[in-house]
C-alpha cells in the first residue's frame, strides 16, 4: 500500500434496516458486521477496511438513527453522532423499495451539523425494486439536500454499482497513506466478532421486542490442551424469564440450533474446530440500567 494516495473514513447513515451493514460487508468483501431484518441490529461502531488501487477506505458501520425508547437507544444515537463528527464522508442510505419519509428527511437535515464531511446519497436494495421505484427514490433523495457530491443507486446483494460507489468515495477522501496494513479487514477484536455472530444467530426467527433485549458476552476463547478444538464459552443475555424460555426453546432445541449456526461461522473465523458452550441469563431491564449497560460494554 506504499503507493496509496488517498485514505479516510466513511460512515453510512439512515433509518434502521436500510442495508448499511450489508453494504459495509459488500465493500469490504468479507463479513465484518452482522446483518438481520431486525431494526437496530448494529450496536457498535465497527470498522471495515477496503483496500483499493488508489487508496484505502475505512468504513465505520454504525447503528441506525432512531427515536430512542431506552437508555441503550440514547447511547446508540450518541455513538452515531460521535462518529459523524469524525468521518470524512457520510453516505446517506435510503432503500429503493420505500418512499422517503419524515425519518429520512430528519436525518438528511441533521447532516447540516457536520459541515466538514462530504456527503453522498445512496439508494440501496435496487435488486428488489422495479425501475420506476428506483427512479422515484433518486428524485426524492436528490431533493433532500443541495450539497450531495453524488447520488448513487446500487445493490449490495448483487454488487451492482458497488465499484462506482467505492471509486466515488475514494475520490472524496483526503490525500494520505493507508491507515491500516494491507490484508486487515477490520479492527474488531475476535471475541467481539464471535459475540456478534452468536447474537446474529440468536436473532433469527424471533419477533416483537426480543431482538432489542438480546446481548451476548463472550467469557472465554481458548485452545483446548492436547486437542485441535478451541473452546468458546458465551452468555446470551435477555431481560425476562419469558425471553429466556424463547431463546432456549422446547427441550433446548432452539438454543442448539443457535449454537450450530454460530459454530458454522466461528470455525472459519478462528481457523479451528470449535466447542461452543452457550448459557442464557436474565439481566432485568438491562437496556434501561446504566450499570448493566456498562457491564455489557455500552
Amino acid at each position: 500500500m506504499s503507493g496509496t494516495s488517498r485514505s479516510g473514513f466513511v460512515t453510512f447513515v439512515g433509518r434502521p434496516n436500510v442495508g448499511k451493514s450489508t453494504l459495509t460487508n459488500a465493500l469490504v468483501g468479507e463479513k465484518v458486521a452482522i446483518t438481520s431484518d431486525k431494526p437496530q441490529t448494529t450496536r457498535r461502531a465497527i470498522r471495515g477496511i477496503v483496500n483499493r488501487p488508489g487508496g484505502q477506505l475505512v468504513i465505520v458501520d454504525t447503528p441506525g438513527i432512531h427515536r430512542p425508547r431506552t437508555l441503550l437507544g440514547e447511547r446508540l444515537n450518541d455513538l452515531v453522532e460521535q462518529v459523524l463528527g469524525d468521518v470524512d464522508v457520510i453516505g446517506f442510505c435510503v432503500p429503493a423499495t420505500e418512499k422517503v419519509g419524515p425519518g429520512d428527511r430528519r436525518i438528511a437535515q441533521s447532516l447540516d451539523g457536520y459541515p466538514r464531511a462530504r456527503k453522498v446519497a445512496i439508494v440501496t436494495k435496487t435488486d428488489i425494486a422495479d425501475r420506476s421505484q428506483v427512479t422515484d427514490r433518486l428524485v426524492e433523495v436528490d431533493a433532500l439536500r443541495e450539497d450531495w457530491d453524488a447520488v448513487i443507486p446500487l445493490s449490495a446483494s448483487t454488487g451492482q454499482q458497488l465499484e462506482v460507489l467505492a471509486d466515488e468515495l475514494l475520490v472524496l477522501m483526503p490525500s494520505g497513506p493507508a491507515l491500516y496494513p494491507e490484508g486487515v479487514v477490520t479492527d474488531e477484536a475476535v471475541d467481539d466478532r464471535i459475540g456478534e455472530i452468536i447474537r446474529e444467530c440468536s436473532l433469527e426467527g424471533v419477533r416483537d421486542e426480543l431482538p432489542h433485549s438480546i446481548a451476548v458476552v463472550v467469557q472465554e476463547v481458548a485452545p483446548r490442551e492436547d486437542s485441535d478444538l478451541t473452546d468458546v464459552y458465551a452468555d446470551i443475555i435477555v431481560e425476562r424469564d419469558s425471553q429466556k424460555a424463547i431463546i432456549i426453546g422446547r427441550k433446548g432445541a432452539r438454543l442448539r440450533d443457535v449454537g450450530a449456526a454460530a459454530r458454522g461461522q466461528i470455525e472459519p473465523l478462528l481457523g479451528a474446530r470449535v466447542y461452543l458452550s452457550l448459557r442464557v441469563k436474565v439481566a432485568k431491564e438491562w437496556q434501561r440500567d446504566p450499570k448493566q449497560l456498562g457491564r455489557l460494554g455500552f
